[in-house]
């Protein structure tokens, strides 16, 4: 799972350091991207794979055709082809065909919130660990440390397909298909499937070249882009507003778009102030998906200028996409402070089965059915992945 605990800019300037030797083009690509042209041959390639073995191209010689599959671990559009790339494997598992899987991306390369439709970090032990999860019985590869051999296929996003002929010729260089939808009725062009169909039965590629869709390859060079998007995040004020059991109880019916995590805790509360770095990091891993994190501080109302600041430390803040669901509803902010004398009011309001101490969370759906609640510390996995449980981990058709 992918729980980003936020470095200060300095901290995150200072990682650049390694890969500033690399520049990158107009277009984002890094120093030595090769686009890849129909007839090229396949470039050698030297890669560890999650099963402990090293490959090379050599390695997956001796079929008529190979088929080099980029993917990753956070991209919805590659969750929602998951289903189809298996069963495409599987269609052509006795026909003289080779496939192989490649993880180009680098991690450093990733916003904290690019990483809100996935549990997994796009690491090599996360790539071996997504593999398992997910049933893989093909070789999957790791690039991600020097991506060189991303830049020699000229991997452009995951997916990016590659489809070679028995001389290791390329003949499909493109997407999977054209659906970023995980319902296999949305396709309506299967090209790699049509490609390895065509190949296999001796006739030309139907179309040879097509743009690849899904995620950008998250090139090393990228990490200046989250370090600056590290420094916007880090100048955002935290903002803080009083709050009765009636304001409470608005919140905990919900009604909108956003799943809402609550948190009740207090400034004085040791087991809060530990656990505080698990939600905020939660918050932003999602901060651009529908979600909110709601704290509700018990402090005394003159604490209100200390809790605030604690807030501002932790970054419980608002992305723009929160702003304006927030502002939409009329409200100003995602951090409260009660200020109601009478705590069963408040237990009422928020959680009946709420026994008392703090800190105390609940999670809540967008029609306010609870979808996990915890006295004393959150599990920030178990809450991840409730999360994403809800939104999905892909993208989802628009409803008609």
């Amino acid at each position: 799972m992918r729980l980003i605990k936020i470095l200060a800019p300095t901290l995150l300037l200072i990682s650049i350091a390694s890969t500033s030797a690399f520049a990158v083009d107009a277009k984002g690509l890094p120093d030595g991207f090769t686009t890849l042209h129909i007839g090229d041959s396949a470039p050698n390639f030297n890669l560890p794979g999650i099963d402990g073995k090293q490959y090379s191209l050599s390695d997956f010689a001796g079929t008529d055709i190979l088929v080099v599959y980029f993917t990753g671990t956070h991209c919805p559009t590659s969750h929602g082809a998951m289903g189809r790339v298996l069963e495409f494997v599987e269609d052509f598992q006795d026909a003289s065909f080779a496939f192989v899987a490649i993880n180009p991306n680098h991690s450093s390369g990733l916003r904290p919130d690019e990483f809100g439709h996935t549990d997994y970090d796009e690491t090599f032990a996360d790539s071996k660990r997504y593999a398992e999860d997910y049933g893989w019985t093909f070789p999957f590869l790791f690039d991600g440390d020097a991506q060189v051999t991303a830049r020699a296929y000229g991997c452009l996003a995951t997916p990016h397909v590659l489809i070679f002929d028995k001389e290791r010729k390329l003949r499909y260089n493109g997407r999977f298909d054209d659906s970023r939808y995980p319902d296999p009725t949305t396709v309506k062009h299967p090209d790699a499937r049509n490609a390895v169909e065509a190949l296999l039965a001796g006739n030309p590629v139907p179309v040879e070249t097509t743009r690849p869709h899904g995620c950008s390859t998250k090139w090393k060079e990228r990490n200046q882009h989250v370090v600056e998007e590290e420094q916007k995040w880090q100048s955002i004020e935290a903002t803080i507003e009083k709050i009765d059991a009636a304001g409470i109880d608005a919140l905990r019916k919900n009604g909108t778009e956003n799943v809402r995590l609550v948190n009740i805790w207090a400034t004085w509360c040791v087991p809060c102030v530990e656990e505080f770095p698990d939600l905020t990091a939660i918050a932003r891993k999602f901060s651009r998906r529908e979600f909110e994190l709601i704290t509700i501080s018990l402090d005394q109302l003159s604490q209100m200028g200390k809790a605030k600041a604690f807030l501002g430390k932790h970054r419980a803040i608002m992305s723009d996409k929160l702003r304006k669901s927030v502002e939409a509803e009329g409200r100003s902010t995602n951090n409260y402070l009660y200020t109601g004398t009478n705590m069963d009011e408040l237990a009422d309001a928020l959680d009946p089965e709420w026994p008392g101490p703090v800190p105390y969370s609940i999670l809540i759906d967008q029609e306010g059915h609870v979808l996990y609640r915890k006295l004393g510390k959150i599990d920030p996995e178990v809450v991840s992945s409730e999360i994403l449980d809800t939104l999905t981990r892909h993208y989802t058709e628009p409803a008609e």
